[in-house]
């Protein structure tokens, strides 16, 4: 069975609480133990992957992105201009759930371009983020750069996806806002919008979306579909 189709059954066996979203960074997440131990309790799912899916009802009380640090080819503000997108059409979409937005982490085994843009998508969120509705961006800097400018193996195997005790520096902050969030939300009383109001909404959020996602439509949706 493919992950994809395990997480629709997933989703019909288990309406989940929490949803996180993203790239590949979020799908290693589930292969250890910080995610049994601290996000499988929660009713969290994981869909950190690609692909189309058909259209499912899941009504998260809170949905955790996690992207753009692989956007090698665009610019800081198309960047932070796609996770600002994402946001909006999460609230669009899911309009009874609490978004957490996690910084880009620092990457690379010593100082570099990459990092330094990352860090500046960073304070651009900073300052964004708070102007859009239900959101928290959650800091990831963890001290992985030591005093050297130097990360750590133990922290990133490959200086870009995390270890298990990577994970842990930033997961356990995230576990807590969680909670918190979770114990703030009411109950899923929110209806739906129209489908032809929100088509509209959505078209107009698909072009930034696709700068840090590198999908269409049909491949995005599919986390969020009524």
């Amino acid at each position: 069975m493919s992950q994809h189709n395990r997480f629709v059954l997933d989703c019909k066996d288990n309406e989940p609480d929490v949803l996180f979203v993203g790239d590949s960074v979020v799908q290693l997440m589930q292969q250890y133990e910080i995610w049994r131990e601290l996000f499988f309790p929660l009713h969290a799912l994981n869909f950190g992957i690609g692909g189309d899916t058909t259209r499912h009802n899941i009504k998260p009380k809170v949905v955790v992105v996690w992207v753009g640090t692989n956007n090698h080819d665009n610019t800081v503000e198309e960047v932070a201009g796609g996770i600002e997108a994402i946001v909006q059409l999460t609230n669009t979409m899911q309009p009874q759930a609490k978004v957490i937005v996690l910084g880009l982490l620092p990457r690379d085994e010593k100082p570099n371009p990459l990092r330094q843009k990352n860090a500046k998508v960073n304070q651009l969120l900073k300052v964004s983020l708070p102007k859009l509705a239900n959101v928290q961006l959650l800091d990831t800097d963890g001290g992985f750069v030591h005093s050297d400018g130097a990360i750590s193996c133990h922290d990133m195997f490959d200086f870009l996806h995390l270890t298990g005790g990577g994970y842990a520096k930033i997961c356990k902050l995230l576990h807590e806002l969680i909670m918190q969030l979770l114990e703030e939300t009411p109950g899923r009383s929110k209806p739906p919008l129209p489908d032809w109001l929100l088509s509209v909404l959505i078209a107009s959020q698909l072009p930034q979306i696709s700068y840090v996602t590198g999908t269409t439509e049909s491949s995005f949706l599919r986390h969020f579909a009524l």
